[in-house]
């Protein structure tokens, strides 16, 4: 490393060399990449030999870097110090000439050796600078674009003889990889072909299998259809033989009202000779302490006839009411142990369809409240329950119970219900519009009413 000293009394003081006089040449063209590369490397190699006074301005910079970082970062600088600077370039010359005295001293004299490799000589004339230097210079360069051009072709050809063989290489293995893909095609072709008579043969079964469902659904129709035919000539017969049950009933009944009126004129007659006989027998009655006889009915009392007091026709027809007279249920409510039994949304709807479904309950329930109280008659409300979706916040009042009916099933079923489950006798009153409702609780003997029949009875309370 050189050692940091005065630069200008270091460059001043010392003696200089003779310069030797320097023929006015020059290149006509840039040095050769390799030639300046060497030049440049040989500067950076002569710093270790100068001190620091030695070194241009321009690169004194660099003294203290190693000989690759110079190169590498004062690479330009030092190839303009030896092209402007004439002592920097002979103090790099004296670096060489120790080197290499022999090539130093052949390009001096004009003739390098033809074995010497052309960039140490362009490198050694360019720093020399003898008598021809440039043409030196430009002889190497030539000669080691020529070598650096060689060595590139034979480069190129080697890539090349690798670039064939790989592309031969490739070649078989494209032919391998056809080779293999053409079988898979005719593979593949095959199983395609196997697949289309497959899919053929499926095609028809499933258009078999569907001629099948239709004929299977056209005969499911008729069988359907006969079914119905055979349901509702069942439900007819089933109906008439329910009249002939009702009128077999009817008879059977007024049979048995015609034996029990014979059986009772029987047993008076019998009665009357009864008591002839007892008379005859006053004194053993009268020592026995028996009690007389009961009088049963007389044969006169069964003849059919006005008694005064009773009402007769034409007071029965003056009584006569309209089907919706709010009296024809005041009637029916009086008989003994009467049960009213109301379709409550079918009687909401009726009266006053545009309240909501809550305010038509509360309005039916307050009417009915007051009517049984006032009547003193048994009275169920039933509402349809099969759409509720939570259960309904209502306090029955006093006298009137309140159902709904269970999920998956209807109110007009559970009317019904309570229709059988009374007794038979009793009189059961059951309003509601719905003709089918109406049908089905008078054949089970209750007393069917229009809801406009109950609507003007509570528009009275």
């Amino acid at each position: 490393m050189v050692e940091p000293t005065d630069g200008a009394e270091a460059r001043d003081g010392a003696e200089p060399e003779p310069e030797p006089a320097e023929p006015a040449e020059i290149l006509d063209r840039p040095l050769p990449e390799r030639v300046r590369g060497r030049v440049i490397q040989l500067a950076g190699d002569a710093f270790d030999g100068l001190t620091l006074a030695e070194l241009p301005n321009t690169l004194r910079q660099f003294a203290r870097f190693t000989p690759p970082r110079r190169v590498k970062f004062g690479g330009s600088a030092m190839a303009a110090a030896l092209e402007s600077d004439t002592f920097f370039r002979h103090r790099v010359a004296a670096v060489l000439r120790a080197a290499q005295p022999e090539l130093v001293e052949a390009v001096e004299r004009g003739a390098p050796p033809p074995a010497a490799d052309p960039v140490e000589v362009a490198a050694a004339a360019f720093l020399l600078r003898p008598a021809g230097w440039p043409k030196l210079v430009a002889a190497a360069g030539e000669e080691a674009h020529r070598v650096q051009a060689e060595r590139a072709g034979q480069e190129r050809e080697r890539e090349l003889a690798e670039l064939r063989a790989e592309l031969a290489g490739l070649r078989g293995a494209a032919r391998d990889e056809q080779e293999r893909l053409r079988a898979e095609l005719e593979a593949s072709r095959k199983e395609s072909d196997a697949l289309h008579r497959k899919l053929r043969s499926a095609q028809a079964d499933v258009r078999r299998g569907e001629a099948a469902v239709r004929k299977l659904r056209a005969e499911l129709d008729e069988v359907r259809s006969a079914a119905e035919a055979a349901r509702t000539a069942g439900e007819s017969e089933a109906r008439r033989l329910r009249g002939r049950l009702a009128r077999a009933e009817a008879a059977l009944e007024a049979s048995r009202r015609s034996v029990r009126e014979d059986r009772g004129i029987e047993d008076t007659r019998l009665r009357l000779l009864l008591d002839t006989v007892l008379d005859a027998t006053q004194g053993l009655r009268r020592e026995l302490a028996l009690p007389p006889a009961r009088q049963g009915q007389l044969p006169a009392e069964t003849v059919a006839a006005v008694r005064p007091g009773e009402p007769g026709p034409g007071d029965i027809a003056r009584r006569a009411l309209a089907g919706d007279d709010p009296a024809v249920l005041d009637q029916l409510l009086a008989l003994p142990q009467a049960h009213l039994v109301v379709d409550g949304y079918n009687v909401t709807k009726t009266g006053y369809p545009q309240l909501p479904l809550e305010r038509q309950r509360a309005r039916l329930m307050r009417g009915l409240a007051v009517l049984a109280a006032q009547s003193g008659a048994e009275m169920t409300c039933v509402f349809d329950g099969a759409e509720l979706a939570a259960p309904v916040l209502l306090t029955p009042p006093r006298g009137v119970r309140v159902l709904f009916s269970p999920a998956g099933e209807t109110a007009d079923e559970l009317i019904r219900q309570l229709v059988r489950a009374e007794p038979v006798g009793r009189p059961v009153v059951v309003v509601s519009s719905d003709r089918e409702v109406a049908d089905g609780v008078a054949r089970s003997g209750a007393w069917p009413a229009a809801a406009t029949l109950l609507l003007n009875r509570l528009a009275r309370v």
